[in-house]
């Protein structure tokens, strides 16, 4: 900076004005540069003009610079959300049921923070995380708990009922079903690698009977909009409910839950846009908390959190 100063100005007092320093530690600088570099840059005389050095040195240096504002100027405006980018995953049931909302209120926040969604199992989403192909995502906390390399921070506890199709005679009398009483029905499945599956084949294992699978391998919606058509019945999150009058659901009893986290990797640090993310996903949060409270979905809210930099710990 105070060799280009120099080289501008063609003055060694107006550049030292010019920076903010005194004459001699700007002259001191120089030297250090020059002793550093092995050759002079500045012919020292009643004129100061550039060496040849100089001379090839001064376009390396002004482009220094211009990179070095540069990087100010993209920090600045990452820090102050006018740009960046969130990588976010989800499984299915929880872009369905929760992060549509929430992407739809921060892209209205931040419209200039570019949103990259990945809709895939928990498994393969940890997988991401631990890549650093994803900066967060929300995931099912299998029995064992989540990868070691993530730091997971438990959002909510949510029932998985059975969906039908409401126009269909009800599955019992009493609006509720045991897992012994669902092998009797033909079920939709999930693809491999999802949670839910794993989960539901777990509960049929317990209870000692097999599943009568119709249809495997669909994605969420996929899976509900066969359901709808009567091609057989899913066990599901109870948030898939909402905004589904075609769909009819059965508790399970003895009730099978599952808890969603927010994970990211542990070592590297959140930034500004993802906090951004993260405070919109707990006001996202308490807004359904409100709601569950009013309605039949057994979604029990669990962060305590009053901040996303608090919940990304």
């Amino acid at each position: 900076m105070y060799f280009v100063a120099v080289a501008d100005v063609r003055s060694f007092t107006r550049a030292a004005d010019q920076v903010g320093v005194t004459q001699p530690t700007l002259s001191r600088a120089l030297r250090s540069l020059e002793d550093e570099l092995g050759a002079p840059l500045i012919n020292r005389g009643a004129v100061v003009t550039l060496t040849p050095a100089g001379e090839a040195v001064l376009p390396l240096a002004q482009r220094m610079i211009a990179d070095s504002d540069m990087v100010r100027s993209t920090v600045a405006e990452m820090v102050g959300l006018r740009s960046g980018r969130v990588r976010v995953g989800a499984t299915p049931s929880l872009c369905i049921g929760v992060l549509a909302d929430v992407l739809r209120v921060f892209h209205a926040r931040h419209p200039e923070i570019a949103v990259e969604l990945a809709e895939d199992g928990s498994q393969p989403l940890e997988t991401s995380l631990v890549r650093n192909e994803l900066d967060v995502a929300l995931v099912i906390v299998p029995p064992d708990g989540v990868d070691p390399a993530l730091h997971s921070a438990p959002l909510l506890r949510e029932r998985l009922s059975v969906a039908s199709p409401r126009g269909r005679r009800p599955l019992t009398p009493r609006g509720s079903i045991s897992v012994a009483e669902l092998a009797k029905h033909d079920l939709v499945m999930v693809r491999r690698g999802y949670d839910l599956r794993e989960v539901t084949l777990r509960a049929y294992a317990v209870a000692g009977v097999t599943p009568r699978i119709a249809v495997e391998g669909g994605q969420m919606d996929a899976v509900l909009r066969m359901v709808e058509a009567g091609t057989g019945v899913a066990v599901v999150p109870d948030l898939v409910f909402s905004g589904r009058p075609r769909l009819r659901r059965t508790v399970l009893n003895p009730a099978l839950h599952r808890t969603v986290a927010l994970a990211r990797r542990a070592d590297i640090a959140p930034t500004p846009a993802v906090i951004a993310f993260a405070d919109t996903l707990l006001e996202h949060m308490s807004d359904t908390s409100a709601t569950l409270r009013e309605g039949t979905s057994d979604v029990q809210v669990l962060h305590r959190h009053r901040s996303g930099r608090e919940l990304l710990g």
